[in-house]
C-alpha cells in the first residue's frame, strides 16, 4: 500500500533530494517523487519547488522525463550550461549524459 501523502513532509523530502544533486547532473520530477516515497506524485515535485528562493537548493537541476526545462524560466538553461550539461538539438537536456545515476540517498 502507498504511504499516506503528507504534503509538508513530501516537500521537505523533495528539497533534501534536490539539494544533493551534484553540479552538472539532473534528476527528473518522477525520479525525485520515487526517491521521496511517492512515485505517482511527480507533479507535486514541481509544486514543492515552485517559489523556493533558497539559492542553496539547485532547482535548475530538475527536468521532466524527456529532459525538457521548466516553462517560463530562461535562466535554467544558462545555469545548466554553466555546469557543463549538454543539450540535444531539440533543446532538451541530454539525459544519457547528464542524468544523475543515484545509487544511495542520505538523510540530512
Amino acid at each position: 500500500p502507498m504511504p499516506h501523502f503528507n504534503s509538508e513532509l513530501f516537500r521537505h523530502e523533495v528539497i533534501n533530494i534536490v539539494g544533493q544533486i551534484p553540479r552538472g547532473r539532473v534528476l527528473t520530477y518522477g525520479q525525485i517523487a520515487r526517491l521521496a516515497g511517492h512515485p505517482l506524485h511527480a507533479r507535486h515535485v514541481g509544486n514543492a519547488l515552485h517559489g523556493l528562493s533558497d539559492e542553496a537548493i539547485p532547482c535548475h537541476r530538475v527536468v521532466n522525463s524527456e529532459g525538457r526545462l521548466a516553462p517560463n524560466w530562461p535562466e535554467q538553461r544558462q545555469l545548466l550550461e554553466s555546469e557543463g550539461v549538454l543539450f540535444k538539438p531539440n533543446g532538451n537536456v541530454d539525459l544519457k549524459q547528464a542524468q544523475w545515476e543515484i545509487t544511495a540517498f542520505s538523510e540530512p
